[in-house]
């Protein structure tokens, strides 16, 4: 029993030193773009009353979006409401848009060409091809069909008929990191092992037919969009074996405390209804500095020292809560605020199309933490260094 146990430990402690990177990602939108102003008219067609007709522009202004994609969406056209027909105006027969049936089969439609697009961009810059992947870790919280887009990527991509899989589903815009840590830990556990890890997020397909002010908040905010990565092990006494990559440190998961009422997304029988309390950015201004500086602690490393930020933009004044809170400068934000305006929030891959901006300005061993927010209010973040 005795060696049993040592021998567990020892498979262990191993784990514990594999190094795990990724080099190879990519971010994807689909196609069709469009303007914040035109968005708002298009969001005043459906089902608000007049008074919300004259505030929506101004809301839809102040989101820190200056435009963002869809799946939904057709060419530009001088008529906004002809470039999509899935919304339609509400009427008393139809007074809540489609039903979640109609969401859903759109979404089985468009999610997986999306999120092949960013996969297979991943492994054309993949020497041994789709051949390399042992294992696929997919990420979303905006829609659900069996088989999933993890089954659609399986065969769009040729991978092996065994590829080993796993789904993050409903887990918000830190899916993404909570789809890291897993592939991290199938990577430390067979050092052989290379897992594919995609997100895709198909927010457009979840615009309510509401006056709540916290639904009309989110609509003005969210958008489409892919991310995909390869992680691989590093030998252990090496920094690198190919420039340009990210070595993953350490992860942070930590739930703060009463807050699940500020925070949630629910499944209704009109779309996923969000709820984002007024009061998320006063609790990520108080609480978030500790959890923070005591992980980093462990790795003898403070805040102030970390030289890149990868803050998910749940909104403008969540990324003010944020760099409120550690201090930040605004040239550390300047990504957040950069991919908000051109992208929307998309949710759970959003936060590695700000690394990317990160990137050019990152050294070879310097550190940068991704952080993002989730139902519950649930904090998760990634601590990595550049290779």
């Amino acid at each position: 029993m005795i060696n049993k146990l040592a021998s567990t430990q020892d498979r262990r402690d191993a784990a514990a030193r594999q190094r795990v990177r990724f080099r190879n990602y990519s971010t994807v939108i689909p196609a069709e773009t469009i303007l914040q102003s035109d968005a708002a008219r298009l969001a005043q067609g459906w089902g608000v009353s007049r008074r919300w007709h004259r505030m929506l522009p101004a809301l839809y202004r102040k989101s820190g979006v200056r435009q963002r994609s869809s799946v939904l969406l057709g060419p530009p056209n001088e008529d906004v409401f002809a470039r999509q027909s899935f919304y339609r105006e509400a009427t008393e027969a139809e007074p809540y848009g489609p039903t979640t049936a109609e969401r859903m089969g759109a979404y089985q439609q468009y999610a997986g060409p999306l999120l092949h697009c960013a996969a297979s961009q991943v492994l054309d810059q993949t020497p041994e091809g789709s051949e390399a992947i042992t294992h696929l870790v997919t990420v979303s919280c905006t829609g659900f069909c069996a088989p999933g887009v993890d089954y659609q990527l399986i065969e769009s991509l040729g991978l092996s008929s065994e590829v080993e899989r796993v789904h993050v589903g409903f887990m918000g815009c830190h899916g993404l990191i909570n789809g890291i840590r897993v592939a991290t830990a199938l990577v430390q556990s067979n050092p052989r092992s290379r897992v594919l890890v995609g997100a895709v997020e198909l927010c457009s397909l979840h615009q309510q037919y509401s006056e709540d002010s916290e639904q009309l908040v989110a609509s003005s905010l969210f958008s489409d969009g892919a991310a995909c990565l390869l992680l691989e092990a590093l030998p252990g006494d090496v920094i690198s074996t190919a420039p340009g990559g990210w070595e993953i440190i350490s992860s942070l998961s930590r739930k703060l405390e009463q807050t699940s009422e500020l925070m949630a997304w629910k499944i209704g029988n009109h779309g996923f209804q969000m709820t984002l309390s007024p009061r998320i950015p006063g609790v990520i201004a108080a609480e978030l500095y500790r959890p923070l500086a005591n992980w980093l602690a462990k790795h003898e490393l403070t805040p102030e020292e970390i030289q890149g930020w990868a803050v998910h933009p749940g909104g403008p004044r969540v990324i003010d809560a944020v760099g409120e809170a550690l201090g930040l400068e605004d040239r550390q934000l300047q990504p957040s605020r950069e991919v908000l305006a051109e992208f929307g929030n998309m949710s759970s891959p959003t936060v590695l199309f700000i690394l990317d901006r990160l990137a050019p300005s990152i050294l070879t061993g310097d550190h940068a933490v991704m952080v993002a927010f989730g139902p519950g209010l649930q904090v998760e973040a990634l601590l990595l260094r550049r290779s």
